[in-house]
């Protein structure tokens, strides 16, 4: 399958992203030939480097990233010579001139952009693509997060994008959105009868969102020490989670459709305000510990300043409508915890009676486990019978149905998320990438957040690294009962 844009210009050509993800999900999609033969990509940032350079760079972060079963030699010179590069300064709206000369052919027909640069250098990377003639009808662009740090500087980016590429042609990327077991999670719900029906407040007691980090800040100070974890990971990633599991059926899988569904749950969710921020929210900041058997500094430590910046945050959620009401979304990120995960828990309510506990048989209620990462896979809990005569009564088990995609799609290479995200953005399919309302609601219920927090005097509580956050995070939970799923 080919087609789509002729030219793919990224942004940030020379940096970790472009290194670790871009260039190895490109050369994947070149290898097994679903991008156009004709498709030129070409690599714009401050570096001074020529077309040889930037290929030298391209293959060093190739040796790197890519898997050795997964490195095509035969394919590796053919994708090295579809690269082009162009030196630009995004804050110097000369230099765009010379990007638009080089881009040459590519902007009279499809182009898709690729932009993941700092938030100051939205506003003039998108003025000068309009001066350059890089903002035609056929040109759409991906946007690279942090879109913003609250509603009003999201606002400001999207009206800046917004007054040269119309919302059809605009891709706001979140890269959780391709994961494959995230898309499942559509095919799991609404492709399978025996859950549909349970998927409420009536089947269901609450729903569990955690993503788990072991590392530290990793070269990321400036940005996350502006940012916290409840900017950086749950406005975007995790309240995409929850819009996936809490949504209405579409009518269609398509753009439209799918999107109309999630911001009717954005904008369903509760507030938490400063009457509710201090029961409804655990914000914490990791100090020294150990993870993985090896000791790690604290975060101030590693910032190398005071800073009150939150580590980790949890928060009990809820979407006020009929299908979830009284259901709470707990939502629990962190940085420094004992494992690395990103999972949703979906506990379903107990049997309404049990014929077993007269023989002794304890029964759990059904728990639906959907990991995304390190591994990727759905598991089923449910009951039953342990082998043997009951002489001394019925014993129950907890045993999982294993839907794990890595074993029942064995045949099948697990793909980088971007893979799928870059090549919806080519062929210009938005139906996995973020509208702005969905945006803008989601900054609309983190900043109500934000100013409980300041308007009650909250700051992070301590956490030893290595650990599942601050006591007051299980205390959120086991006020309701609840237990988090570690």
């Amino acid at each position: 399958m080919t087609g789509g844009a002729k030219g793919l210009l990224l942004f940030g050509a020379t940096g970790d992203l472009a290194q670790r993800m871009l260039l190895p999900s490109l050369f994947a999609l070149h290898a097994e030939g679903l991008i156009a033969p004709d498709l030129t990509i070409i690599g714009t940032a401050r570096s001074d480097l020529d077309d040889a350079a930037y290929r030298k760079l391209a293959a060093d972060a190739l040796e790197k990233y890519v898997p050795t079963d997964r490195m095509d030699r035969a394919a590796l010179d053919g994708f090295l010579e579809r690269l082009i590069y162009v030196s630009l300064d995004a804050s110097d709206p000369s230099g765009f001139a010379a990007l638009g000369e080089r881009v040459g052919a590519a902007r009279d027909g499809d182009l898709a952009i690729f932009l993941s640069t700092a938030p100051q250098l939205f506003k003039p990377t998108i003025a000068g693509l309009a001066s350059a003639g890089l903002a035609g009808n056929h040109v759409r662009i991906g946007l690279e997060k942090p879109l913003g740090t609250d509603l009003q500087s999201s606002c400001m980016i999207n009206d800046a994008v917004a007054a040269v590429f119309p919302e059809e042609r605009t891709f706001r990327i979140d890269h959780y959105l391709g994961k494959e077991t995230v898309q499942n999670l559509l095919a799991l719900r609404f492709a399978n009868l025996m859950f549909e029906p349970l998927w409420n407040a009536s089947g269901i007691e609450h729903v569990q969102i955690t993503v788990s980090e072991t590392v530290g800040l990793e070269g990321r100070t400036a940005y996350f020490d502006g940012a916290g974890s409840l900017r950086d990971m749950v406005q975007n990633h995790m309240l995409q989670l929850l819009a996936l599991v809490a949504m209405e059926p579409p009518a269609h899988f398509d753009a439209r459709a799918v999107r109309d569904e999630k911001v009717k749950v954005l904008r369903s969710l509760r507030k938490i305000d400063r009457e509710t921020a201090t029961a409804h929210t655990v914000i914490g900041q990791y100090t020294k510990g150990a993870v993985g058997g090896a000791p790690v500094p604290g975060y101030v430590d590693e910032l190398g300043k005071p800073s009150d910046t939150e580590t980790f945050v949890a928060i009990k959620a809820h979407v006020d409508n009929w299908r979830w009401k009284g259901v709470p979304f707990y939502l629990r990120t962190g940085k420094r915890m004992p494992t690395r995960q990103s999972e949703i828990i979906i506990q379903f309510r107990p049997v309404p009676h049990s014929m077993f506990a007269e023989r002794g048989g304890r029964l759990q209620a059904n728990k639906l486990v959907i990991r995304l990462q390190p591994e990727e896979e759905i598991r089923l809990l449910v009951m039953a019978k342990e082998p043997g005569l009951d002489r001394e009564g019925i014993r129950l088990r907890e045993v999982p149905l294993d839907l794990s995609l890595t074993t029942a799609f064995a045949g099948h290479r697990r793909r980088i998320a971007y893979e799928r995200l870059l090549l919806d953005l080519i062929e210009g399919d938005p139906t996995l990438f973020v509208r702005r309302d969905e945006v803008e609601a989601q900054w609309e219920w983190i900043d109500a957040i934000r100013d409980g927090w300041t308007a009650n005097g909250m700051t992070p509580k301590s956490y030893p690294a290595g650990t599942w956050g601050p006591s007051a995070a299980i205390a959120l939970t086991e006020r309701d009962g609840v237990s988090w799923h570690d």
